[in-house]
């Protein structure tokens, strides 16, 4: 048997980069080599469940991420994605947003991407005054550089500006 001489965390750091490339193979073995030297280990079971989530494998990205809840309950990536397959799907929203709030506890970079996590929410919950407080803060926060963030605040806005109107 060889030795592996990389850790858990360069093995995700490597799946990720993999992932980011389109190269989903290597990342899934980057990230299984993670869980086979550290069992469970939550950031492989994230990486694992965004694959899948990319992939439309809904049902396998909820397996990975409740795992990784399992070990990390206070996983910002975890609960917020959970959210994500829960928003997907438009169930559980009541759980999403649990899931969602619970992330933004945890501050740090992944802020508005749980605020539009959260602003989606809203808006499948028809509560579009908190919707737009979330959208708001989320557009405040995400980097400039961000495109396919950008994107996806502004595609919500223009469907909360569409249900605005139709109330009205």
């Amino acid at each position: 048997m060889l030795h592996d001489p990389l850790t858990p965390d360069e093995h995700v750091k490597l799946g990720t980069s993999y992932q980011e490339q389109g190269l989903r193979e290597l990342a899934t073995k980057e990230f299984q080599a993670a869980l086979g030297r550290k069992r469970e280990y939550a950031p492989a079971l994230v990486g694992l469940g965004n694959l899948s989530f990319e992939a439309g494998s809904l049902r396998d990205a909820e397996e990975y991420y409740r795992r990784a809840l399992a070990v990390a309950p206070d996983d910002p990536s975890a609960n917020n994605n959970l959210a994500m397959v829960y928003l997907s799907r438009g169930e559980r929203l009541d759980e999403a947003e649990r899931l969602a709030r619970k992330a933004l506890e945890q501050g740090g970079p992944l802020r508005p991407y749980v605020l539009d996590t959260l602003a989606g929410v809203y808006v499948r919950l028809k509560r579009y005054r908190e919707a737009t407080a979330a959208l708001d803060e989320a557009e405040a926060l995400a980097p400039l550089e961000n495109k396919i963030l950008r994107e996806r605040l502004a595609e919500l806005r223009r469907e909360l500006a569409a249900r605005d109107s139709q109330t009205k």
